[in-house]
């Protein structure tokens, strides 16, 4: 992720790829077409030819495109030494054009929460770039994402191998300000059993944890005897929570039954 890392640093500096979709405000509408900026390249601009404002024939253009109005466009040729970006509106369907509105409005508030970390951390937003933003991008592609995963996953920083005091703020900004689909969370249990069949009742004991379907998910992870690692998937952290702490209950409960012995353990 390089380009993503290059394109971050020096926006200003960058140009679209013939093909992309990109955020432009309308600045100035004539007869012939209109000419945009580019939200998402600073100081770009780019213009809109009649013929590609719509398929239909026009009569007015300002039925269909208007100054100060936030439209998504695909470039359609990009010529560097000239400065000029060709960009079609009616080459954009609905489905692409809200995918991209919203993917452009996650980035805006991505970087309004990098502003909330650097506060927190008594840094400026552009140390923070340069300490840990741009290895974001090349790990997960978009800031947003990054926010995202750290609430979804709370491990999901720790396994793209980053560290430090910064972590913890970044995933309490994100657990603060977004929404996820769903989070995932961990624990682990340390299981024994010293029967001639103790195995068997650890494996018995174990699949009780196990809960599949379209709610909240249990699964069991093998990391190395005698510890054994519960994933919990669900809509929030607390149902997350306890459904952790009742898949534990039901391992101990089982296998205590059996003669065995297991400790639950929420963090390793």
């Amino acid at each position: 992720m390089a380009e993503a890392k290059a394109a971050q640093r020096d926006r200003g500096y960058q140009w679209p790829d013939e093909g992309d979709l990109v955020v432009c405000t309308v600045a100035n509408v004539k007869n012939f077409g209109a000419f945009v900026t580019l939200d998402e390249y600073e100081n770009k601009e780019g213009f809109v030819h009649i013929a590609e404002v719509s398929s239909g024939w026009i009569k007015y253009i300002r039925d269909y495109i208007r100054e100060g109005q936030k439209v998504v466009c695909k470039v359609l040729k990009v010529d560097q030494e000239k400065g000029h970006i060709d960009l079609s509106l009616k080459a954009v369907n609905e489905h692409q054009r809200r995918e991209k509105i919203q993917e452009w409005k996650n980035e805006q508030k991505a970087e309004n929460l990098l502003g909330i970390v650097a506060q927190r951390l008594g840094k400026t937003v552009e140390a923070c770039w340069e300490e840990f933003g741009y290895d974001i991008l090349d790990s997960f592609g978009t800031l947003y994402r990054a926010f995202e995963e750290s609430v979804m996953d709370e491990r999901a920083l720790e396994d793209e191998g980053f560290t430090g005091p910064w972590v913890k703020t970044f995933i309490e900004v994100a657990r603060e300000n977004i929404i996820p689909p769903h989070v995932s969370i961990d624990g682990f249990v340390e299981a024994t059993d010293f029967c001639p069949d103790g195995a068997v009742h650890i494996k018995e004991a174990l699949h009780k944890a196990v809960v599949e379907g379209e709610g909240p998910t249990v699964k069991v992870q093998y990391i190395g005897a005698p510890r054994y690692r519960i994933v919990v998937r669900a809509p929030d952290y607390k149902t997350a929570e306890e459904e952790m702490q009742k898949a534990a209950g039901r391992v101990i409960k089982a296998l205590t039954a059996k003669g065995g012995e297991a400790k639950f353990h929420r963090k390793e």
